[in-house]
């Protein structure tokens, strides 16, 4: 019997796999949903502070131009510049600077022939330098302009303007440069506001950034190709956005100008995720335990009252007891209509059949009677015969004592025989009366094993009544009847054990001597023997206990056993091997016991011993349709 052979294990196996493919597809489309949303807020971030540093470079541009032209109209600066002093220029551009609340980092003045009047905050060779940018030269033809420079410490940017006079017809005096340096500071400055790692790099190289120092040179690969979207840095996924930071120029330029690198990290972004797909597979787990029990719960409830049933269907199989009843354990929370139904259809159909089948009984007990004729007939006879030969000899005139006495005698016995015979045959073709009251199993065995051995000389009955046997309601009487009968002809069969090795039992009604029943599914030759090994010298034994909502009667022998060519026949009416007999004595025994809502049963050995056993419900009434 494999696994899959039980619904039970169907149901629980489908549902149990069910649940798991449907959370499992559950937690799959919500992790890549999860994931995608937060590659999606990813890129929405970056491109946000790409728009925002973009932002920034332009209001900064702004700012340092606005700044660089009010500091060149300054008049004190204008009057330095025309004398073309550059201490006159330097205590201008000092005086200047102290008003000033942005502080650039480099502020460089030349004439109106490019030279380097004065210069503050960078070197005199960084200042030429300046000074030969073509920013300058820009400035000196009217023309403002705004440049990058690289710097060891980071990216200067520089506004230059033209000093003039006369807003008619302007006269050139000199040029005015503003720089601010684009350098660690202000990198952390931009994370600070846009939680992005950013990156300031010029003609390949990195010139400023809020990563650790060695890994510029991962960024400065960035500077050497085409711009790319995913980078791995220091064990990191980066998702990185290249900015060029000069209005002019293509793609192609980004290599070579200034590019402000932004980058976001994927790694530090998704590990957020991670709590999240900790927790969907723990939900995952948990949900998938759940479901297992409910759904081997679910099989239970289905398989559980199906079960039952077909216990009982496997009972009344075996047994062929159609007085079993399916009582299903209700549950207000679990109760199954389908399977209540089917129970109490199945309990209909059989009391249907029974009901039936003692119908069928009844019709043929009646339609028997027919075939008794003969028999009564012939019983009937042979005692009338005897009886008419007694007066006969009564009539003589010279009847003595002796003869007397056995002739009243012998017309005693064969009166006492007529009338056996006609209650044998009332029993049989009348439907019995029960009268069930509240019975003592195990004393009723005393009494009836008692009256069997009063009926004549032969074995002892070995009693092994069950302690645990609870009362029953029945007719204690006719049970009894049908007891006395069955333990008689036990102690008869060992008897003609004794005295013939016979393989034919004697089957007589009321003192019939061999024990007689009909083969049933179930029970088994090893039955008797267990019994009898119980009490190994014991001839005769008559043994009670309980057998879940019944109680079971077994009488077991170790007599001539029964044919097996006889045993389908034994409960038939008028079937008989004994001479002189009617064959209605198990026939009736058989009336009785399924008359109180019970069932009987033989099993037999020729040669070796019989059992029979009576299977009966604790309460007849309630036994019985």
């Amino acid at each position: 019997m494999t696994f899959f052979s039980s619904l039970r294990s169907r149901i629980f196996l489908t549902s149990a796999l069910l649940a798991v493919l449907s959370i499992g597809a559950a937690i799959y489309v919500v992790n890549v949903r999860v994931t995608r949303q937060a590659e999606a807020a990813l890129q929405r971030e970056i491109v946000a502070t790409g728009a925002l540093v973009d932002q920034l470079r332009t209001t900064r541009t702004q700012t340092f131009t606005t700044m660089a032209r009010l500091i060149a109209d300054t008049p004190k600066l204008k009057a330095a510049a025309y004398e073309n002093d550059p201490q006159t220029v330097q205590v201008a551009v000092t005086d200047i600077q102290g008003l000033l609340t942005l502080h650039p980092n480099l502020l460089l003045v030349t004439n109106n022939s490019g030279g380097v009047l004065t210069t503050v905050g960078a070197s005199p060779r960084a200042a030429d330098v300046v000074a030969h940018q073509p920013a300058v030269r820009e400035a000196l033809a009217g023309r403002e302009s705004v440049s990058l420079l690289p710097q060891a410490n980071g990216m200067l940017q520089l506004v230059t303007v033209p000093i003039t006079i006369d807003l008619t017809h302007p006269e050139m005096l000199g040029t005015l440069s503003v720089g601010f340096l684009l350098d660690d500071a202000v990198a952390d400055q931009l994370k600070a506001m846009t939680g992005s790692d950013i990156a300031f790099g010029m003609d390949g190289q990195i010139l400023a950034t809020t990563l650790p120092q060695e890994r510029r040179t991962t960024l400065a690969s960035l500077l050497r190709q085409p711009p790319v979207n995913d980078i791995r840095i220091g064990g990191e996924d980066y998702v990185v956005l290249p900015r060029q930071l000069t209005s002019s120029g293509d793609a192609a330029d980004v290599a070579r100008g200034p590019v402000a690198l932004i980058l976001r990290s994927r790694t530090e972004q998704l590990a957020g995720l991670q709590a999240i797909h900790a927790g969907l597979i723990v939900t995952a787990i948990v949900a998938v335990i759940l479901a297992t029990l409910l759904s081997f719960t679910v099989a239970r409830t289905i398989t559980r009252p199906l079960a039952a049933i077909t216990d009982v269907m496997r009972e009344v199989a075996a047994t062929g007891d159609l007085t079993r009843k399916i009582a299903l354990l209700q549950s207000h929370r679990w109760d199954d209509e389908d399977a209540r139904l089917l129970a109490t259809t199945f309990n209909t159909l059989t009391d249907s059949i029974a009901r039936f089948q003692r119908e069928m009984s009844q019709k043929e007990r009646l339609s028997s009677l027919g075939g008794l004729s003969t028999v009564i007939a012939h019983e009937i006879r042979n005692p009338l015969m005897i009886i008419r030969a007694s007066l006969h000899a009564l009539r003589q005139p010279d009847v003595t004592a002796v003869t007397l006495r056995e002739a009243v005698a012998d017309i005693d016995d064969e009166v006492t025989r007529l009338n056996r015979i006609v209650n044998e045959v009332l029993d049989f073709a009348r439907p019995i009366r029960f009268e069930p009251a509240s019975t003592d199993l195990n004393a009723l065995c005393r009494e009836s094993a008692a009256a069997a051995e009063a009926s004549g000389p032969g074995a002892a009955i070995h009693l092994m009544l069950g302690p645990s046997v609870p009362p029953v309601t029945t007719d204690a009487e006719r049970l009894r009847i049908a007891l006395v009968n069955m333990l008689v002809n036990a102690r008869h069969a060992v008897a003609a054990h004794d005295s013939t090795h016979s393989s034919r039992p004697e089957l007589v009604g009321g003192r019939e001597p061999a024990l007689a029943g009909s083969k049933r599914p179930g029970l088994h030759v090893s039955d008797a023997e267990r019994v009898l090994s119980d009490a190994p010298d014991a001839l005769v034994t008559l043994r009670t206990e309980t057998r879940g909502d019944r109680v079971s009667i077994a009488i077991a022998d170790r007599g001539v056993g029964i044919d097996p060519a006889d045993l389908p026949r034994v409960f038939d009416p008028y079937f008989t091997t004994k001479r002189g007999g009617t064959g209605l004595g198990l026939a009736i025994a058989k009336n009785i016991v399924e008359g109180l809502g019970g069932a009987i049963a033989v099993t037999s050995t020729p040669g070796r011993g019989t059992e029979i056993r009576i299977d009966l419900p604790f309460d007849a009434a309630q036994g019985k349709v």
